[in-house]
């Protein structure tokens, strides 16, 4: 593949505006009773009504970005309403965090037993907020993002039903999404405040959960970062890693770190290259470090978002530092992910396929997948070769 750095843009642009976010226009609102569907069937037809939090959050995200940062369309901020109204309105408990589930008319199914549904209701509500200029939002915003903030030590609070005590572990996913979210959050929150969260997690990122030795990001290590034999332990997940490092690296670029920055593409080739299945392609959703079985009988299933968020680490890595690296395995990625994922005759993209890049579910939604890593990753690589050809010129 040549450096077409404006056909790359384009195609991730036209993939974006003409295909996938119109998929989700027709098929996934609920106008009717508020928020959407995503439990969507390969041509768009919806075959489960009940609302999960966090896709719900990350749907009104999706839009209100848009809106914040492509352009104010009067049907993309009202898609956004829809949704923050109806969140807003059903979306937590009486003290105030937010459920895993509703019904479709916004009654709860699933308590709030984790705080990522709190996560993308303070990253959606902010964006909300500020495409709209709602200030009743700024508020649901920071009540959700100070809930993050008080819980992400016990993120599971009460319900959490590991044994105290005996194993104590501590998940990458908690700073990673903190990371993320604060960046998402930064019109609102004091600057000092907003420094000092992103020092932190990136301190605990690539100090606890990075392997240096062997170049890994581990999901679990025990509180001091030391590793534990045992399944959760010895847990890769290589989405997680690879999407934790382009978040990595989009903070230590505020910073002009650029030692930071190449930490992080190491990471990203590293995990690449453990992870990659050298028999049929693709990357694998869950790996044991040390080649065990991995107890999740899906481990080598290919799912969207993990090459998704391989596309855009490999782009912005590559912009940041021009490592020929970084260009041979965006190469392998893009044409993996476009020939075995992207759906030509329905439209958006398949989110699972078996190890040997079969369609293994052919829905497009589901309680997992929404509309959210397709078209986050579709305009965050548009705006990365967008701005190499700017740069090439």
């Amino acid at each position: 593949m040549e450096k077409d750095f404006k056909g790359l843009a384009d195609q991730y642009k036209t993939a974006l505006l003409d295909d996938v976010l119109p998929f989700w226009e027709r098929h996934a609102i609920d106008w009717e009773q508020g928020g959407y569907f995503t439990c969507l069937d390969r041509a768009g037809k919806v075959y489960d009504t009940d609302k999960f939090i966090w896709l719900q959050n990350r749907q009104v995200w999706l839009f209100s970005m848009l809106c914040n940062q492509f352009e104010k369309r009067e049907n993309w901020l009202n898609i956004a309403a829809n949704g923050a109204n109806f969140l807003a309105k059903h979306g937590r408990d009486a003290d105030g965090n937010w459920y895993f589930a509703l019904d479709r008319a916004g009654n709860p199914l699933v308590q709030p037993y984790n705080i990522f549904s709190d996560c993308f209701a303070a990253m959606a509500f902010s964006k909300y907020a500020l495409a709209s200029g709602e200030d009743w939002a700024k508020d649901v915003a920071l009540q959700a993002y100070n809930n993050v903030l008080r819980r992400k030590d016990n993120p599971k609070g009460h319900y959490n039903k590991t044994y105290p005590g005996t194993r104590p572990l501590k998940s990458l996913a908690v700073p990673m999404i903190l990371a993320n979210l604060s960046l998402e959050m930064e019109w609102l929150l004091p600057s000092d405040q907003l420094e000092d969260i992103l020092s932190a997690t990136v301190q605990e990122v690539m100090g606890a959960f990075l392997d240096r030795d062997r170049g890994l990001m581990y999901e679990n290590v025990a509180p001091d970062g030391s590793h534990v034999d045992c399944f959760e332990g010895r847990l890769i997940n290589p989405g997680h890693g690879i999407e934790a490092m382009w978040f990595i690296m989009d903070i230590a670029n505020r910073h002009n770190d650029t030692a930071t920055i190449h930490q992080a593409v190491d990471v990203v080739l590293n995990i690449l290259n453990f992870a990659w299945d050298a028999e049929y392609g693709g990357l694998y959703y869950f790996m044991d470090a040390e080649g065990h079985p991995p107890h999740q009988l899906e481990w080598d299933q290919k799912l969207w978002w993990v090459h998704l968020e391989s596309l855009v680490a490999l782009a912005m890595g590559y912009r940041l530092t021009g490592r020929e690296a970084c260009w041979e395995w965006y190469q392998k990625l893009h044409d993996y992910a476009w020939s075995h994922f992207a759906d030509p005759e329905y439209g958006e993209w398949f989110g699972y396929l078996d190890r040997r890049g079969e369609v293994l579910l052919n829905l497009k939604g589901g309680k997992w997948k929404g509309c959210f890593h397709v078209p986050r990753a579709l305009y965050l690589c548009w705006q990365q070769f967008e701005a190499l050809e700017q740069k090439s010129c």
